[in-house]
């Protein structure tokens, strides 16, 4: 179900039923969205009829379903140009992409869970979970490892904390324990893998994306299936990406993060 969250008054509910609406993956039906909420009946679809207002949801008469509107689809666009790696990063994807031919993922932190914010596909394209603009989970992606294993220690502590260490696969790292003794393995190895941790004969290697202070800014992964590769074939591939994440780091430290209080002449 999803969760109300009470502090955050009215406004938070709305966002958590325009989370909700987008969550499905396409038109939703009003009984749909109260099945799985928590709001009364009353609540939400007041929620949706502001939403509907406010062009953040479109709700389409005919078929009687809510679907994501085109304000927030705008409110997107320019959060994509302003507070994502992505436009920094295209044209070291795009040649990075051509040079393995495998599949390329870039992501960044979104509070306790990872967000893939750009992606490129294989040659011979591979079906998994990852795709642009959607959440996965940190502590069993090869990516979301990396960049937890190069975050501040309070930032660790806090992200280790929120994990519900679901078990996806045999190898999937199910404890807080677990999950720091890989980490400790990670740094000293420099980079991180995604041993069949989330899904079943998918492999990664990783590594984060980090600022000239060593601030997080984003993490960078090659994918692949164990039948193309083996994490020692993945490893191969380290050098390449060490080039390509210097090249998006260099460039990085130009553009003006949300959060980033450092002024550039």
């Amino acid at each position: 179900m999803a969760k109300a969250e009470q502090s955050d008054g009215t406004v938070g509910k709305a966002l958590n039923v325009l989370d909700q609406v987008a969550g499905f993956g396409h038109p939703v039906r009003f009984r749909e969205l109260l099945a799985s909420s928590d709001y009364p009946k009353a609540t939400l679809y007041r929620l949706l009829q502001t939403l509907v207002q406010q062009r953040m949801l479109t709700f389409d008469a005919e078929r009687q379903t809510y679907s994501p509107g085109v304000r927030l689809v705008r409110l997107a666009h320019h959060a994509w140009q302003q507070s994502s790696l992505a436009p920094v990063a295209r044209p070291y994807l795009d040649a990075l992409s051509r040079s393995i031919g495998e599949t390329v993922h870039l992501a960044q932190l979104d509070h306790s869970q990872v967000l893939y914010v750009d992606k490129r596909n294989a040659n011979v394209p591979v079906e998994m979970f990852s795709q642009a603009g959607k959440v996965g989970p940190v502590y069993c992606t090869g990516v979301g490892k990396a960049m937890l294993a190069w975050s501040r220690i309070d930032d660790q502590t806090r992200i280790i904390e929120q994990q519900s260490f679901h078990r996806f696969t045999d190898n999937t790292l199910t404890s807080r324990r677990a999950l720091r003794a890989e980490l400790d393995i990670i740094c000293s190895r420099g980079f991180a893998f995604d041993n069949e941790e989330h899904e079943p004969g998918i492999i990664c290697v990783a590594l984060p994306i980090l600022s000239e202070g060593g601030r997080v800014l984003g993490g960078l992964s090659v994918t692949s299936t164990t039948a193309r590769h083996s994490l020692d074939s993945l490893a191969a591939l380290v050098p390449q990406l060490k080039t390509t994440v210097g090249q998006i780091s260099e460039d990085a430290e130009n553009w003006l993060f949300p959060e980033q209080s450092k002024t550039h002449a």
